[in-house]
């Protein structure tokens, strides 16, 4: 990994590390010897067992950190606790995302819409992540290079929609993007050596996406493994001209 090749010792932080692509990202990040310090944040213990178990093995690097991403005050009092261990973040990847539970699935037609289920889905995939980015500037706003990046996706893309459908988790995407880039703009004047940026990470095995799988070819099903490395790859290769980009997990830009 050569994320922030101009910091030598990186201060990160995982948000949504219980599973899938963020407990990868907490076991990839932990393989780098330069991430001094690794934060990692958890909704409900019950959830968390392996990102508890992982902490155990690394008690001097990996620190857990409840915080609920639709709840402001949890997150800033999640982020004034990370401050209170080490006042300089680096990195910061958000890997929160809703997009089925047991009391929601994504809508097919007009018919299907509900009023509470599309404010659930902006709640956790938009409103969420733009609130993590108000409270992370103290954090990421120092001398040193910092990246800000969160899983967005493809399908949140307008210029992409060709098949319609999935109005809320499209919407919600949609408008994380427009957060994000608009956030990116103000980081430029108030923290300009933060960059921000969304990723598609493809379709990736975990609970997210395991309803939706039929259909997938293999060869673009990833592993978790894959995935993460591969969103590594393209964080690598981010400059601070990026910011506000939208990558795909081959590196190219996806159209808004």
């Amino acid at each position: 990994m050569t994320l922030l090749p101009a910091v030598p010792a990186v201060n990160a932080l995982v948000v949504g590390a219980t599973q899938g692509i963020g407990l990868e990202f907490v076991k990839q990040l932990l393989q780098e010897s330069r991430v001094t310090h690794l934060f990692a944040t958890y909704r409900r213990e019950q959830t968390a067992a392996e990102l508890f178990t992982l902490a155990d093995q690394h008690s001097q690097r990996l620190h857990c950190v409840a915080m609920d991403l639709t709840d402001e005050a949890q997150i800033a009092t999640g982020i004034g606790k990370i401050q209170a261990w080490v006042p300089q973040l680096h990195l910061v990847v958000n890997c929160v995302g809703l997009l089925h539970s047991d009391q929601q699935q994504p809508e097919k037609a007009l018919r299907q819409l509900n009023a509470d289920n599309l404010l659930r889905y902006f709640q956790v995939n938009s409103i969420g992540p733009v609130l993590l980015a108000k409270h992370l500037m103290p954090a990421l706003k120092h001398a040193e290079p910092s990246l800000f990046a969160t899983i967005s996706a493809k399908i949140g893309s307008i210029g992409d929609n060709r098949l319609g459908g999935w109005y809320g988790y499209r919407a919600s995407k949609a408008a994380l993007n427009m957060f994000l880039k608009t956030a990116a703009i103000e980081y430029s004047r108030r923290s300009p050596r933060t960059t921000i940026v969304m990723l598609h990470p493809g379709t990736t095995d975990t609970q997210l996406s395991q309803p939706f799988q039929r259909g997938v070819p293999p060869e673009k099903l990833f592993s978790t493994e894959r995935t993460v490395s591969q969103l590594i790859t393209v964080l690598s290769g981010v400059t601070p001209q990026d910011n506000g980009a939208f990558f795909s997990w081959d590196g190219s830009r996806l159209p808004w």
